[in-house]
């Protein structure tokens, strides 16, 4: 909570004093002006990132927050699962929710995550449509989205992101459409990867949030525990080194998570793969790419954590992981038919 501030009031000396010299008859002490509500009225709420895969709206969560809370790669559907990242603005605590790309799904993973990033744009106070103007608005995905959005009927945001590889005219004309629909309130142009446009965004949503105490303690950023950061991490040093690679149905597991009595960490994982082909992909010849893995893992969990780090990882094949609840239940998705 913001500090109270104190407003020292004279004591009687100091108001004998001031109608001692005055030429007539002393005023009574007026009281201090009541302190500007609007100055020190706290606000909080929930606003939730939707979009396309690879639209960004991971690297903008961490624009937005000021730290790295969620993992960002160049392959398609990165993000699983909802996650919460809170941002203090001026006396507003933002809380955005980053939410799966929403396409077309085809598997039970995929029918999860969709199903969860509608939920998360559904239980939002204000909800920020982000979209990759470098690749446009004629896209399908584009199109599904704003049909959803035109049949929940509730006014929103939308974010042009990528704005620094398009050029004004087409940002222009790709907001005029946009505008055409109806379903927006505010248009902002920004670049997550380069800050423009982010203040005027922040500004806008934590005015638009609603007015009451904080939810969170402002020191906190996020609401993933752990053993998740931890295993996130992971996969998104997979994905960096192996997307080409590698195919979706990939995923890792922590399995323990122990804090030793000198403070170093002991955390052992299990990077679950559909196929034997796979697991010598991740493991490489001699175990290299294993152990390039697990060494990238290692120095930022040590970041993150702020603890020495002693990761173990293991490989293991496993074709059905989509279809055990357990993964679902980890990831915080609803295991969906």
């Amino acid at each position: 909570m913001p500090e109270e501030t104190k407003h020292p009031s004279a004591s009687p000396q100091d108001g004998q004093a001031a109608q001692e010299g005055a030429d007539g008859p002393g005023e009574a002490a007026q009281p201090p002006a009541p302190e500007d509500a609007a100055a020190t009225q706290t606000r909080a709420g929930f606003v939730a990132l939707i979009g396309a895969p690879n639209a960004g709206k991971s690297t903008l969560l961490n624009a937005l927050v000021g730290e790295k809370v969620a993992i960002v790669t160049p392959k398609v559907q990165t993000t699983r699962m909802r996650l919460r990242a809170i941002a203090m603005h001026g006396q507003t605590q933002i809380i955005f929710v980053d939410t799966p790309g929403i396409f077309h799904p085809r598997k039970r993973l995929d029918r999860a995550m969709v199903r969860a990033a509608w939920a998360g744009a559904e239980e939002a106070d204000e909800i920020l449509l982000v979209i990759d103007a470098a690749r446009g608005l004629d896209d399908d995905e584009i199109r599904l989205i704003l049909s959803g959005l035109a049949e929940r009927g509730r006014p929103i945001v939308a974010a042009l992101n990528k704005i620094d590889l398009v050029k004004k005219p087409i940002l222009l004309e790709q907001a005029r459409q946009l505008d055409e629909t109806g379903l927006f309130k505010r248009i902002f142009m920004i670049s997550a990867a380069t800050g423009d446009g982010l203040l005027d965004l922040k500004d806008y949503l934590a005015s638009n949030l609603p007015a009451g105490p904080f939810l969170y303690p402002p020191d906190q950023i996020t609401d993933v525990t752990n053993r998740v950061m931890a295993a996130e991490i992971t996969r998104e040093k997979i994905y960096l080194r192996l997307h080409q690679e590698l195919p979706y149905d990939i995923t890792v597991e922590t399995e323990s998570f122990e804090e030793q009595a000198n403070g170093h960490l002991v955390i052992h994982q299990v990077i679950h793969v559909a196929r034997e082909s796979q697991k010598k992909i991740v493991i490489g010849r001699g175990g290299r790419m294993l152990k390039a893995i697990g060494q990238a893992a290692r120095e930022e969990m040590r970041t993150v954590f702020g603890k020495p780090v002693h990761l173990f990882l293991f490989v293991k094949v496993s074709p059905r992981w989509q279809e055990d609840r357990r993964h679902y239940l980890m990831m915080g998705l609803e295991y969906v038919s």
